[in-house]
């Protein structure tokens, strides 16, 4: 179940990542409550739409070099994992934009959380 091998990573400030994701999870559909994370060379994009054509958008700067992707998830179960560590670091972890992305602590092996994609 949890997933191994994932190639495409990056380390992000906790508190940072997780006040992006608070604001343009605002926007998100009440429903489904989906954000898309758009990873490029240093850079990560959080966006999300609702059924009034709104559209919010974050971007970041991240230290990334991997494969380009672009992947759904549902923004609730992201913001609960990082409201749930106390690390300020965390570890995004993606094979590929339809595999899950697993969640990790820098140099703790016991901390992983998974969470599966969704279609946006």
């Amino acid at each position: 179940m949890i997933p191994v091998g994932h190639q495409n990573n990056f380390t992000i400030d906790r508190m940072v990542v997780l006040l992006a994701m608070q604001r343009a999870s605002i926007l998100s559909n009440e429903k489904y409550r989906g954000i898309r994370l758009v990873l490029g060379t240093n850079s990560l994009r959080l966006i999300s739409t609702n059924s009034e054509q709104e559209e919010a958008e974050e971007e970041l700067e991240i230290n990334y070099g991997g494969d380009a992707l672009d992947i759904g998830f549902n923004v609730t179960y992201l913001i609960d994992v990082l409201n749930n560590v106390n690390n300020p670091e965390i570890v995004f972890s993606f094979a590929d934009a339809n595999s899950s992305c697993l969640v990790t602590i820098p140099n703790d092996e016991n901390y992983k959380y998974v969470v599966m994609p969704m279609r946006i």
